[in-house]
């Protein structure tokens, strides 16, 4: 990266270490972080809005959206994610090369199953073998966005499910005893009461989508997990490394950058559940009338 790195052999001590840290392998690594913050970033308000119209769903009157909203929570959580990790993805993107090849490919009369292997022309390729590098790294980010959102919303929905239930009963009686709509007091009362019934179970949640970060590399996404892995290595199938095994140093570098996140989301969702609580009739919300008083 730097002119004085340009010949690693005549360097040493602290100054190879400052070249080797800086390398492109190293800033790859970097950026890898920035793309487990990226996946939270997107996948949580993704898996929030699944889970909230799950919630909505399994509360419907018409029985098959009820059926589907209670259906999409017991499926998801009944089965290992692992398996619904590896299962989106190949679904997921066969299914977008079979709409593809129905655009693209000039024979359309070929089976797209040959037995038990999937086949497309290569125009219905996603991505195209073509394609970039960083195209196959964002395909793949795609879905991973996809496949964590499904997963988690089924959880958000049994959580949102169980916080609407939690809403005492006598509010919302309450409201349509003052003349409210059945949909006023869903969007009055009911939703903005629910909160403080679901953050427990959505604080949970999070914990457990950050530590499911590193299932990133199932995806075919170069996680953190990955470049530590391989960087902390004495050699790759590719190269050795001119030091011996720091995959330890590496590794402990990862679990101070998670207990980091678990500790500053702490922080954070243990302030808005104290403001959530407020004038609630809750243990917390009665805590801080007492302590008020």
């Amino acid at each position: 990266m730097f002119e004085i790195c340009a010949d690693p052999k005549s360097i040493e001590g602290l100054t190879w270490l400052g070249c080797y840290l800086s390398s492109g392998k190293h800033l790859d690594f970097y950026m890898s972080f920035v793309t487990v913050l990226a996946l939270l970033a997107v996948t949580a308000p993704t898996a929030m809005l699944l889970g909230f119209g799950g919630a909505m769903a399994s509360r419907a009157r018409l029985a098959p959206l009820r059926w589907l909203g209670k259906g999409y929570s017991a499926m998801v959580r009944g089965v290992p994610d692992i398996v619904y990790f590896m299962f989106f993805v190949i679904a997921l993107d066969q299914g977008f090369e079979y709409v593809k090849s129905r655009f693209v490919c000039e024979d359309l009369s070929a089976p797209v199953f040959q037995g038990l292997e999937f086949h497309v022309c290569n125009a219905a390729k996603v991505p195209l073998a073509t394609a970039s590098p960083f195209a196959y790294q964002a395909y793949g980010f795609f879905l991973a966005v996809v496949t964590f959102a499904i997963v988690f919303g089924a959880f958000v929905t049994h959580v949102l499910s169980g916080a609407m239930q939690a809403v005492p009963r006598a509010q919302l009686e309450t409201a349509e005893a003052y003349g409210m709509t059945p949909r006023q007091v869903f969007r009055r009362i009911l939703v903005p009461q629910m909160w403080v019934y679901a953050l427990p179970g959505l604080t949970n949640l999070w914990m457990v989508l950050i530590k499911a970060t590193p299932l990133l590399f199932l995806l075919s996404v170069k996680d953190i997990v990955y470049y530590a892995r391989e960087l902390g290595g004495t050699k790759t199938s590719a190269y050795a490394y001119a030091h011996p095994d720091w995959r330890l140093y590496y590794f402990l570098g990862l679990l101070v950058f998670y207990l980091l996140m678990t500790k500053g989301s702490e922080i954070v969702l243990t302030r808005i559940s104290a403001r959530l609580s407020k004038g609630q009739a809750t243990a917390a919300g009665e805590a801080q009338r007492r302590a008020l008083a």
